[in-house]
């Protein structure tokens, strides 16, 4: 499909683009997503009807953005809060040619690298609600909508939602960058993962973490981890400590919210013993799902780490 060409058709006849390849029907979310009854009710919404003034994007695109909704699409979004970080990768995935504002007609496109190539995803933009709720992921800011969009065109690239419910990171780092990935298992960790974190900082890669949830995914632990969950690594930093040095970890939970409760946490007492003008640095008091931790900590919380570069 070529997003220009049906842009300009259904500018020129007055209309809203309808995108007979993914429908707003439940062909498009899966049979098995949800139970018969909710599939029923599922309502197919555009921004435009939801809100008076939508954006694309507003103040520029990142990580707090993102609010994971009922789909269990966190190894996307963990993929998608690193891409944040990156711009360099970002506008390779989010043209900027389109928006709400200028020649809306309802269509958008986005793109994925599959298999050696850019591939072009268009979609229309109704967006599919539950009892009035987001089915998939919704924007912290009720009125900017690339989150969602951007998820819809990964779920029609996937072939429909049901395919984001459960995957892997590390495709998702691939598929958002055109990168080279590496994985490492925490269990059994090389012994420069300090350097190896603060050199893929420093490097700009993007990075992401998840736990293991064999048994269990997606309980929240009473230290605030959560089990069979994705993550994104968005910092590693030494900073002078007491008398000596520590290596910290900055991670961030793509469901917006729900933070590691232990040492180097919002409010643990070892910021006490950091300088002040490098505590307002580094911590950001707030509810949104981001929080530091140890090194020694992230080994024992989380089982693999990935990281992406555009190059080996």
């Amino acid at each position: 499909q070529d997003f220009n060409h049906l842009r300009a058709l259904c500018l020129s006849q007055g209309l809203l683009f309808e995108d007979a390849t993914f429908p707003a029907h439940v062909s498009s979310i899966g049979p098995n997503l949800l139970p018969e009854d909710k599939l029923r009710r599922i309502q197919w919404k555009r921004p435009t009807e939801l809100q008076r003034n939508p954006y694309l994007i507003m103040d520029g695109v990142s990580r707090f953005d993102i609010m994971q909704g009922e789909i269990g699409s966190c190894w996307l979004l963990a993929a998608l809060g690193s891409l944040t970080l990156q711009k360099q990768f970002l506008e390779n995935v989010l043209p900027k040619d389109q928006g709400f504002q200028d020649d809306y007609a309802g269509i958008f496109h986005f793109r994925f690298w599959q298999y050696g190539d850019w591939v072009d995803v268009v979609i229309d933009d109704q967006l599919p609600f539950l009892n009035g709720r987001y089915l998939s992921v919704h924007p912290r800011t009720s009125n900017e909508f690339w989150p969602s969009l951007l998820e819809k065109a990964y779920a029609k690239l996937r072939g429909s939602y049901q395919n984001l419910h459960g995957g892997y990171l590390s495709d998702a780092l691939v598929d958002l960058t055109g990168g080279v990935q590496v994985q490492f298992s925490l269990k059994d960790p090389p012994p420069d993962l300090e350097e190896i974190l603060k050199a893929a900082d420093k490097s700009q890669c993007l990075m992401g973490c998840s736990t293991s949830g064999q048994l269990r995914r997606n309980v929240e632990l009473r230290n605030g981890i959560v089990q069979g969950h994705a993550y994104t690594v968005t910092g590693a930093v030494k900073i002078r400590y007491k008398n000596g040095w520590k290596h910290i970890i900055r991670i961030w939970n793509p469901w917006g919210h729900g933070e590691w409760k232990g040492p180097w946490s919002d409010n643990s007492p070892q910021w006490d013993h950091v300088e002040p003008k490098f505590r307002e640095t580094l911590l950001r008091n707030k509810d949104d799902g981001e929080f530091w931790m140890s090194c020694e900590n992230f080994q024992k919380q989380f089982s693999w780490l990935y990281i992406c570069n555009s190059t080996p």
